[in-house]
């Protein structure tokens, strides 16, 4: 009702716009954008298409320009409207992958991962953590869900030192 359910309805927004953002993935985060100026405070974007354990080159080939559409018109848009310190936008995996080529692709590998983010009020254009040469391993800084985590309580302005308690203990 109300300011949501018009948010949904994507038609309201330009058709220059929406061709800007891209089709699918892109469409997806200008219904993410509109559902936070509408109030929603957590937007969840799923993209699917990434778990490339064979042909990396053509898949990726296939899901990056759309995803580098999509992202940089969401910020675009985002910094736009002023509400760059107001939306966060976080973009990660659940898993990295092998340092090393398994035929024409990599498998999973938890030790190592991407994270990119930007907005949110946070400082932008720096590099937090390394890998080691092969990218396999955490080298400086390693980075943790908990880190990250922490980020996004921060930028929702939840104290990050309360703890709730479960009845049972």
């Amino acid at each position: 009702q109300g300011k949501p359910k018009e948010a949904l309805d994507l038609p309201r927004e330009p058709a220059k716009l929406r061709e800007h953002y891209g089709p699918e993935l892109g469409q997806q985060l200008l219904l993410a954008r509109r559902l936070c100026e509408a109030g929603a405070v957590y937007v969840t974007v799923h993209s699917m298409g990434w778990d490339h354990h064979d042909v990396i080159i053509p898949g990726c080939r296939k899901v990056c320009p759309p995803l580098d559409q999509a992202v940089g018109a969401f910020l675009d848009d985002v910094q736009q409207r002023g509400l760059t310190d107001d939306i966060l936008l976080v973009i990660t995996g659940e898993f990295g992958r092998t340092p090393y080529m398994k035929g024409t692709g990599r498998d999973h590998w938890p030790d190592t991962n991407n994270i990119g983010s930007g907005g949110g009020g946070l400082r932008m254009g720096q590099v937090i953590g390394e890998s080691d040469k092969r990218g396999g391993s955490p080298h400086s800084r390693p980075v943790t869900p908990q880190d990250l985590m922490g980020t996004i309580f921060h930028v929702l302005g939840i104290d990050q030192q309360v703890q709730v308690v479960h009845p049972s203990g």
